[in-house]
């Protein structure tokens, strides 16, 4: 439990006080889409006693260690082996309709950070792996060995937001004819090698974001994420409420979109009354995207980049 203990979920106080509103002094369900180490899961079961928490997670190591951590709350909480845009099969196969609350903490956990033999990180050499579930799917070194250069360029910039994706797929190529590959190490070095000098003085370490870019794609994080927030703002019975924590802005913007369209009346501007059916379904509790404190950042540097939204469902979805 040594990595558990160590593990820092971002902003739980905050997490819990907006929770509170749909979960305090009741029994309640919430959806914990993204348990991973479990931090939040069990944070929001110790805080809402009548509490009970469905926690999802396609890593299967991430769920046998939350399992763990949880397992002191017996029966208030169910784990399921699932990617997150399945939620409303999940629902159904255990008899729900509708949660009281849903929970997202996107991105990649800590745990998978620290596992070398994952390949997240860019900072030491292994597999290049990349896979949420290690059990199924393509691998970044698939995509790196088989995807047409068009392709990786393609990748490189709209999820790694790179300046530099021309040159740096060209050495790719380049490099794959010579020889596959299959270790993070050998990327990093093409990678400081092909990213221009002033650059990499000013833009942080040259592979940070080809590795974020490869590891979106290898999950297909993003695809992911546009069917599963709607598939949870569905889910939401009135009163409830949806938490998300992005760390990148490909992934907020996704969210903040998602909001905004249940947020706004459907009724042709100029009328003087909201016509039946058309008023807005959520409503947004959190204006814009907060940030982590200065304190918390300083204790927990993964905080840094977290921006949280915030919704609250007023009505009932439309048929």
């Amino acid at each position: 439990m040594a990595a558990e203990a160590a593990h820092v979920p971002v902003m739980t106080g905050r997490v819990l006080e907006l929770f509170a509103p749909a979960l305090e002094g009741r029994p309640a369900v919430v959806v914990d889409a993204t348990t991973g180490l479990g931090g939040h899961s069990e944070a929001l079961l110790t805080a809402f006693p009548q509490l009970k928490l469905i926690g999802l997670d396609r890593d299967p190591h991430a769920l046998e260690r939350s399992g763990a951590r949880l397992a002191k709350f017996g029966d208030r909480v169910e784990l399921v082996h699932a990617v997150y845009d399945t939620l409303p099969d999940v629902l159904a196969r255990l008899g729900l309709s509708r949660v009281d609350g849903v929970m997202f903490d996107l991105g990649v956990s800590s745990m998978q950070l620290d596992s070398e033999e994952r390949g997240f990180a860019y900072a030491r050499d292994a597999p290049l792996d990349m896979r949420m579930d290690p059990t199924t799917g393509q691998t970044a070194a698939d995509v790196l060995n088989t995807y047409e250069p068009g392709e990786l360029v393609r990748i490189l910039r709209e999820y790694g937001e790179e300046r530099f994706a021309q040159r740096i797929v060209k050495a790719i190529v380049a490099e794959r004819a010579r020889r596959p590959f299959d270790r993070s190490e050998r990327l990093v070095r093409l990678l400081y090698d092909a990213v221009p000098a002033a650059s990499r003085r000013t833009g942080g370490h040259p592979a940070k974001r080809t590795f974020q870019a490869l590891r979106i794609e290898v999950n297909g994080e993003l695809e992911v994420l546009r069917r599963a927030i709607p598939a949870a703002l569905s889910a939401l019975a009135v009163g409830g409420r949806i938490v998300v924590e992005s760390y990148h802005s490909l992934e907020d913007r996704i969210v903040k979109q998602a909001f905004a369209e249940l947020a706004k009346s459907r009724t042709p501007p100029g009328l003087p009354v909201e016509l039946p059916g058309h008023g807005p379904e959520l409503k947004l509790i959190t204006r814009g995207a907060e940030k982590a404190s200065e304190e918390e950042i300083e204790q927990n540097p993964r905080a840094a980049s977290v921006r949280l939204r915030v919704a609250e469902r007023i009505k009932e979805a439309d048929a």
